[in-house]
């Protein structure tokens, strides 16, 4: 017969029930709350949830970490398939057409990704940004910012030995307003748009890239022409 078990045994016993109990008591409700949230399986939401003792905003920060440690696994694969997004705002004053890509035709026809398309175009209408990602952006219109941001840390007096810190902090903010993937989601502020796609990604099992997209509003052109008549006079 074996003998009795030594405290080390029973603690970590108690500690084995304690967790049980705790994955028992989790709410259908709750649970089914986090999956329409993040679409991710019901163990996993059962898991998250007793990891942060029930808080579902938290909840929704470890599988949404966990997929974007998913979905880097992926950011090599091909997208050859997916689909043209277009939104026009109300009072048909702007206009965005935008270009999504998948890996397979399966995936563009679901409504989690028509969705992603059209909050991404929604994204482009309200937030309008210049460029998909930061590679994006020209090397000319980078230094001239980085120039901007030197001189403006001057004229403010700050010390030269932090000023790289300061204009770089300052880059990664112009970085927010101009590229569509560093972004605030305008239906939830405290996530990135690269991070929206990334969920996607985890919940899809494919690879998901923005290739492109234009922006039209009613009387941009003009503008334009009147600004180049008037650089040119």
């Amino acid at each position: 017969m074996p003998g009795p078990y030594s405290a080390a045994e029973a603690y970590v016993g108690v500690r084995h029930c304690l967790a049980q109990k705790d994955f028992m008591e989790i709410s259908a409700q709750l649970v089914k709350q986090l999956r329409e949230r993040t679409g991710a399986g019901m163990m996993e939401c059962k898991k998250a949830l007793v990891e942060t003792k029930g808080d579902l905003g938290e909840a929704e920060v470890v599988l949404r970490k966990q997929g974007i440690a998913s979905a880097a696994k992926k950011s090599t694969r091909t997208t050859k398939q997916g689909m043209i997004g277009a939104y026009i705002h109300q009072g048909s004053q702007i206009g965005v057409l935008i270009e999504v890509n998948c890996e397979s035709d399966f995936v563009a026809r679901t409504g989690d990704f028509q969705e992603l398309v059209h909050d991404l175009a929604m994204q482009v209408a309200a937030a309008d940004p210049q460029f998909v990602r930061r590679e994006d952006v020209p090397p000319a219109a980078l230094e001239k910012e980085r120039e901007i941001a030197r001189a403006r840390a001057l004229a403010e007096g700050k010390p030269e030995k932090i000023l790289d810190k300061i204009v770089e902090g300052r880059l990664a903010k112009y970085y927010e307003e101009v590229c569509l993937l560093e972004q605030p989601f305008i239906k939830e502020n405290t996530t990135s748009i690269a991070d929206v796609i990334k969920s996607k990604i985890a919940k899809l099992g494919e690879n998901i890239s923005v290739t492109r997209f234009v922006r039209f509003k009613v009387g941009d052109m003009a503008r334009a022409e009147e600004a180049a008549a008037s650089e040119s006079a």
